[in-house]
């Protein structure tokens, strides 16, 4: 699937769960019922991929952690917070470059309307 149809089906399931769920969860709800509608819509999706960090050469397991990674291709971090601050950007462009992958998917579900806690970013 293209990327940008890709990450557009996710955030429309995403927008499919807040208007389900509404705002005020822990992420781990929404991380949850976001990839059950992602699987009935006939994605792959894994959950809590561990993310290893190769330091000198050294594969270590560094407790790191990518919520959803969709298809194979696209790295979705949720959060459920007041505001995205620069700081959850650079987590999710610190995972496209650990994991190599190119696209990722910022979801803040403590927001009234979901379109407004969305960022797509790209590694490269």
């Amino acid at each position: 699937m293209e990327k940008n149809t890709l990450t557009g089906q996710i955030i429309g399931g995403a927008i499919e769960v807040h208007r389900a769920l509404g705002p005020g969860l822990l992420e781990s709800a929404y991380q949850e019922c976001l990839a059950v509608e992602l699987e009935e819509r006939g994605m792959k999706v894994a959950r809590q991929c561990l993310l290893p960090i190769v330091y000198k050469g050294k594969k270590l397991d560094a407790g790191y952690r990518i919520d959803l990674l969709v298809d194979e291709q696209v790295i979705v971090e949720l959060k459920s917070v007041r505001k995205l601050e620069p700081i959850h950007d650079a987590q999710l462009l610190t995972y496209l470059k650990l994991a190599g992958k190119r696209y990722g998917l910022l979801l803040n579900f403590n927001v009234p309307v979901l379109k407004d806690g969305i960022r797509r970013l790209v590694n490269g």
